[in-house]
């Protein structure tokens, strides 16, 4: 019987696990959690270590890995790091990145690579290395994506991963020339790019979750949170607001990324007196009085500010630790609503992540603010699944579809409250956010 092996490594932990060849798991969860870890010898470790309990002493017929976006690490001989991981929540490239929207025009560059000049994205990264860092510039034999690092890809680049950079000119699928001379590095410093590529980005999520097509959406919440298509269309054009990265096979993903997710979750925790008991869905919807938004660990979608943070008016004596979780969680939702208006084709919410899944609350808070149903996964570990998708995809296996665990409903008693809340959130964004 046909097995493989999985691979997710993610911000937060790195998991393995073997599937059979319809997709279903095939052995014991292996899972390693960290916090912050960006030094990229240790993180090879961390992840050979699950891959070797998952594995013990099974063969299996291929691998598939899933890794967190936007990583950049240098190497120099040997393939031997030069500097810590620089991943999306590395934000001291922000001027890097004006200064590229300048020179270039935000939206020009947007339409030929699919990103935004910002901080989470290669070009910003290398120009900030080159400027702070020349000698190690200058000596890195290499810049590569973690991923490439394990063990699984390492001479090839999927196409996946190579668009989630913005380095990648979206209609040649090969990378930018300008951008390149640019910032003066020559394209055998970078890794080559091809379908084969085994190292796939954030798409694992949509596979795992069965979001394929032009209107089913994987709502991801993880440490970050994200909203998601991944469908066909031969000729990549990239829409306001939204990444878009090209896929094997004329497929695209498309949507928007927020810095915010179990991050923010896991910071109210840490922060605020203990939840009271009962539900924060119960509460009554907006009655907090609390504006809240949720930059705190920057800005993505939809505005691509570089050097936004998070705020928080209406504050009171009689504000309450619930009333702020509340107001948080409210907060990531609508941020959620302003990507759906986006994609107004996304007629169907699957939602996907650990940080969801933990919290059926946040879940309903998040089909009130959208409006629309939202089901929640049966598959407890999407992205760990997509990349077994991917690895079955390529032995000419289809996996079964997976299933959905609920439906959550929106209670359309909450819209107009809602409704309010947001036009508060974005008008507070424009007064605080000048970009």
């Amino acid at each position: 019987m046909t097995s493989v092996l999985a691979v997710d490594v993610g911000t937060s932990s790195a998991r393995a696990q073997v599937f059979d060849e319809s997709g279903e798991p095939d052995g014991k969860l292996a899972q390693d959690r960290y916090s912050g870890e960006r030094d990229p010898t240790r993180l090879v470790e961390v992840t050979r270590r699950v891959v070797g309990a998952a594995l013990g002493r099974r063969a299996v017929d291929a691998s598939g890995l899933s890794c967190f976006g936007h990583s950049l690490v240098a190497l120099g001989p040997g393939r031997r790091p030069l500097t810590p991981i620089l991943d999306w929540r590395d934000a001291r490239s922000a001027a890097q990145a004006r200064e590229l929207g300048r020179r270039f025009g935000r939206e020009e560059l947007h339409e030929r690579t699919g990103c935004y000049p910002h901080p989470s994205f290669w070009p910003a990264k290398l120009a900030w290395l080159a400027e702070t860092e020349p000698e190690t510039f200058r000596s890195a034999r290499r810049f590569a994506a973690f991923g490439e690092l394990v063990g699984v890809g390492e001479t090839t680049m999927s196409l996946s991963m190579a668009s989630s950079t913005g380095l990648l000119d979206l209609r040649a699928r090969a990378w930018d020339q300008e951008l390149l001379d640019f910032l003066g590095l020559d394209e055998a410093r970078l890794p080559r790019v091809g379908d084969e590529g085994s190292v796939i980005d954030g798409v694992c999520s949509n596979l795992g979750a069965g979001c394929v097509g032009p209107s089913r959406a994987a709502l991801m919440v993880g440490t970050s949170g994200a909203l998601r298509l991944l469908r066909e269309e031969p000729e990549p054009r990239p829409r306001p607001g939204l990444f878009l990265y090209v896929h094997t096979g004329g497929r695209v993903a498309e949507g928007g990324a927020l810095s915010d997710g179990g991050n923010l979750h896991q910071w109210l925790d840490d922060t605020l007196a203990p939840a009271e008991p009962g539900s924060i869905a119960d509460r009554p919807a907006d009655a907090h009085g609390l504006t809240f938004l949720p930059l705190l660990g920057g800005e993505r979608s939809p505005g691509w500010a570089t050097a936004a943070t998070g705020a928080v008016i209406g504050l009171r004596l009689d504000t309450t630790a619930d009333d702020l979780r509340q107001a948080a969680m409210e907060a990531v939702a609508l941020r959620f609503a302003e990507l759906a208006d986006l994609m107004p084709e996304a007629r169907e919410i699957v939602a996907t992540g650990g940080a969801l899944a933990a919290d059926r609350d946040w879940v309903q808070i998040v089909a009130d603010a959208l409006e629309r149903p939202v089901e929640i996964s049966a598959v407890d570990e999407a992205s760990l699944r997509g990349a077994a998708i991917v690895a079955l995809e390529r032995l000419g296996c289809k996996a079964k579809p997976p299933g959905v665990r609920e439906v959550v409903e929106p209670r359309p008693e909450r819209f107009e409250a809602l409704r309010a809340a947001r036009i508060r959130q974005r008008a507070l964004y424009e007064l605080l956010i000048d970009e």
